[in-house]
């Protein structure tokens, strides 16, 4: 079994955590601020802050994986440069001091593609995003690459699942939406999240060959406007207005993730049908 520190402890860490334990890998979960011990079950945390060097000083060296999965405080730019730039070479400064460094899983975003004409990308496409926010995740990736061929990066479109029902909320308020150009989303259910983190794991466990990258995100790259009218129909409420057409939208793109499928993933909610009917049914009650 393997020893696993999870870098970032949120709905998906810790979920990864639980099944991760429960398969028999000795989990830490590195967090700024750890819940209670009297709340957790089978988990270790180690309190640090990784945009502080010295706060990982007593961290352990003998990990065999770490997972990064750490989410920004804010949407600007010193945030995400807290996290992807200081926070990155903190761990992989300490982590340069034995003489067998972990694997990495960097959990990444579909963020770092720039294309805005609804084109279909993939793990060879080109990623120029013209966002700050978007460029840091991206030089993280090139970083973590271009120390260790064996890193993986791991890219998630838009999460959704339990608690993230924002769609749902937006539906019932009759929203304007856009129609004509289609523009497109790609999303993946935190569920389908933790599967991927979890069987890339395993696959690398099991000795298989593993890219350097996948796209994590399900076979559906809907347009909103289809995904807003079935929200509608099953919530019962009035259809979305048709939006002004808007051709510079912002990263239009459909995302592929045929590379992660040929692996073997199978997606627990291949499309947003699966997973908003199941969210509806808790969200009407």
């Amino acid at each position: 079994m393997a020893k696993i520190l999870i870098v970032g402890c949120g709905s998906i860490g810790t979920q990864l955590a639980q099944v991760l334990t429960a398969k028999g890998h000795q989990v830490v979960g590195l967090k700024r601020n750890p819940p209670n011990s009297e709340v957790t079950t089978n988990m270790v945390y180690f309190k640090a802050d990784i945009s502080t060097h010295d706060a990982l000083i007593a961290l352990p060296l003998d990990f065999d994986f770490v997972y990064f999965i750490v989410s920004p405080d804010g949407r600007n730019q010193d945030s995400y440069e807290a996290i992807y730039k200081v926070g990155v070479n903190n761990l992989l400064a300490h982590f340069s001091n034995t003489e067998t460094a972990p694997q990495w899983f960097f959990v990444s975003s579909t963020s770092v593609y720039g294309q805005t004409l609804g084109e279909w990308v993939d793990e060879n496409t080109i990623s120029c995003p013209e966002n700050a926010t978007s460029q840091l995740i991206r030089l993280a990736e090139q970083r973590l690459i271009d120390l260790n061929a064996d890193h993986v990066i791991v890219r998630f479109s838009g999460i959704y699942g339990p608690g993230r029902e924002y769609l749902l909320r937006m539906a019932k308020q009759v929203p304007a939406i856009q129609q004509d150009p289609p523009y497109y989303t790609n999303r993946i259910h935190q569920t389908d999240c933790v599967g991927v983190l979890v069987f890339l794991l395993e696959c690398r466990l099991e000795g298989m060959a593993l890219e350097s990258c996948y796209i994590a995100s399900d076979d559906d790259p809907a347009t909103t406007w289809e995904v807003m009218s079935w929200l509608a129909e099953r919530l019962s409420c009035s259809m979305p207005f048709v939006k002004a057409m808007e051709q510079d939208a912002a990263m239009n793109k459909r995302c592929n993730n045929e590379r992660l499928k040929a692996l073997g993933y199978q997606f627990n909610y291949p499309s947003y049908k699966e997973g908003y009917a199941e969210l509806i049914d808790s969200f009407l009650i």
